[in-house]
């Protein structure tokens, strides 16, 4: 069976929606979010040395990051979410898969703590919404006319791509990019992200 060691309010939510998904039998081992910092528990790192999650346990091997277990999972129980190997959808899917992790998060996440700093961190801001203008927008350039990326069902790189979009949304900046609003809103809606949702308390 496998496990997933699953964060409240993190981008572990993607995983547990991958899991309805793909309709396997899982085990949640639950963890919550300090209230006073926000932080990951202390109990986390009894898994893994960086404490971070998602991690999911898997033939008896723990695996992280959050890529490699959405690449994982789809090449085990859904190879259909993935492009043949070796087509140029193969390619965007991998190009895909890393930005969501990579060149995406960056700016997300130096908004999220410069954001901290209040009036210190304001001379940042105008490079950081620049940086999160030009990457929604690239974003939202890619979506297809069905409303996915790389292919017209739901892929892995939907599932990546999610917590980006949302955190699109969040900000709000769905006016500005309503690709992006009506790809969140297609995921939202679908039933294994509404049971992910209620047990994963997300």
């Amino acid at each position: 069976m496998i496990r997933l060691h699953h964060l409240n309010r993190s981008r572990s939510h993607r995983i547990f929606w991958l899991l309805e998904e793909i309709g396997e039998r899982y085990e949640i081992i639950a963890y919550e979010r300090d209230a006073i910092t926000n932080l990951a528990p202390a109990e986390l790192l009894k898994v893994h040395p960086l404490g971070k999650s998602p991690m999911i346990e898997l033939d008896g091997r723990l695996i992280t990051e959050s890529g490699a277990i959405v690449e994982i999972l789809c090449q085990k129980y859904a190879p259909q979410m993935i492009p043949q190997a070796g087509s140029d959808a193969y390619f965007s899917h991998l190009e895909m898969m890393h930005f969501a992790e990579g060149s995406a998060m960056t700016p997300i996440l130096l908004n999220l703590y410069v954001s901290r700093l209040k009036e210190a961190g304001a001379p940042l801001h105008p490079r950081i919404n620049a940086e999160l203008d030009s990457h929604f927008r690239y974003m939202a350039g890619l979506l297809r006319p069905s409303g996915h990326f790389v292919m017209d069902e739901l892929s892995a790189a939907d599932i990546m791509l999610s917590f980006p979009a949302e955190v699109a949304l969040r900000l709000g900046r769905g006016n500005d990019f309503p690709a992006l609003a009506g790809f969140v809103d297609g995921i939202q809606n679908r039933p294994a992200y509404k049971r992910a949702m209620e047990k994963g308390n997300s």
